[in-house]
């Protein structure tokens, strides 16, 4: 395994993290903060490895950084370290075959969640003030539940994406992750570009068919939240979002992103004979396997997802629900076959979003059985703002 730098209690860095920090303007909305990025993030002049050293060894120092770090860095920010990801972002559990697991400071048995693994544990280990990740299928909000943190899904389009490696485009997002809310809010402000839609969430509804399949103490710590929130936010309409066809939203996921993935990842792999750590291995051998044909049905299944999320989640209206239908797994859990039911799970709960490009948070909503566990919000398209505006709005009764 891979040595990683010292100053790092959680083991969130990888080897090849910043030896000086990129220093932020001298004014700005975030003057004095720091934050890290996740290792898919181009820098002028380094290298990254995407969770895997046989890229790192073959990559090309970037040109230019990521105008998303560039925002950060010109809004006052000092970025101040490189953390781990899971391999080539392939995984929502937080562990890594070469350079090692993150430890959750929130709860130290458990994992972090992935694929930002190593951005949630050093925000959460209080590293730096906030980072940067991405989501492509519930890497930002996987480990904004189980490390007790906000976590951003943006509309699909609006943090800018240049110098940033891709999966799946067609879901890739980047996202953040914070501990404070007001800031939270605040990197919504600096990070978000492109058409915003503004109105007030006036009416929420519950997904009652992912809360049906959720652990009993993920369910029961969600109806207390909801109770203890009854005058601060809408009373939530019950109603099923998939119903029957939860599955077939998850596949139709799993298939368009191996599908997109060999355009991007796969190529690299397959033409230097990569090692792939355990699960990671597998989920590439079924990308390679994606036929044009698969692929085309699960996008026809896919805009019919997305045709019928948007016309549910019309300007004023959000979706809520837990962010995970579980608690973390522990620590000793690889990334194989006694994985597989959890990463199904999780995904049928964070694919509707990526499935029609919309918004979703995480916000912290307590402990279960000693982990934490978010309460995600999904909003309309360009009601990014409306999210972090109502995660502020949440915070002071949650904590």
């Amino acid at each position: 395994m891979v040595s990683v730098p010292g100053n790092d209690p959680v083991h969130a860095l990888v080897p090849h993290t910043l030896e000086e920090p990129l220093m932020g303007a001298n004014e700005g909305p975030l003057i004095g903060l720091t934050f890290m990025v996740k290792d898919l993030f181009a820098i002028k002049g380094r290298k990254v490895s995407n969770g895997n050293p046989d890229f790192y060894e073959h990559a090309s120092p970037a040109s230019e950084t990521a105008p998303a770090i560039t925002r950060l860095l010109q809004a006052g920010a000092s970025c101040t370290g490189i953390t781990i990801c899971d391999e080539f972002f392939y995984s929502v559990l937080g562990t890594n075959a070469h350079y090692g697991q993150p430890v959750n400071a929130r709860a130290g048995r458990y994992v972090t969640g992935g694929s930002s693994c190593g951005s949630a544990a050093a925000v959460a280990a209080s590293m730096c003030d906030f980072a940067l990740g991405s989501d492509t299928g519930g890497s930002i909000r996987v480990p904004a539940s189980f490390s007790g943190l906000f976590g951003l899904r943006p509309t699909h389009g609006r943090i800018a994406m240049g110098g940033v490696t891709p999966m799946a485009p067609s879901y890739d997002t980047v996202g953040v992750l914070a501990r404070d809310a007001e800031l939270f809010r605040n990197l919504g402000h600096v990070l978000l570009e492109g058409d915003r839609v503004d109105a007030p969430i006036e009416r929420l509804i519950l997904a009652r068919d992912i809360v049906d399949y959720s652990e009993a103490s993920t369910d029961q710590l969600l109806w207390r939240t909801l109770d203890k929130l009854g005058d601060v936010i809408p009373k939530p309409v019950h109603a099923d979002i998939a119903g029957e066809t939860i599955e077939a939203w998850r596949k139709a996921f799993a298939t368009i992103q191996g599908f997109e993935i060999q355009s991007t990842l796969l190529p690299f792999v397959q033409s230097h004979n990569v090692e792939l750590g355990p699960g990671i291995n597998e989920r590439f051998e079924i990308a390679a396997n994606v036929t044009f044909e698969e692929a085309e049905a699960a996008r026809g299944v896919r805009t019919q997802v997305a045709e019928h999320l948007r016309s549910i989640v019309t300007p004023g209206t959000a979706i809520v629900l837990p962010t995970t239908p579980t608690l973390p797994p522990e620590r000793d859990i690889p990334d194989g076959a006694s994985f597989a039911e959890f990463r199904t799970v999780t995904l049928r709960s964070t694919c509707s979003a990526g499935h029609a490009g919309l918004p979703q948070v995480s916000v912290p909503m307590g402990e279960a059985s000693g982990c934490p566990v978010g309460l995600s919000f999904i909003g309309w398209q360009g009601g990014d703002e409306a999210l972090l505006d109502l995660a502020a709005k949440l915070s002071p009764h949650l904590t």
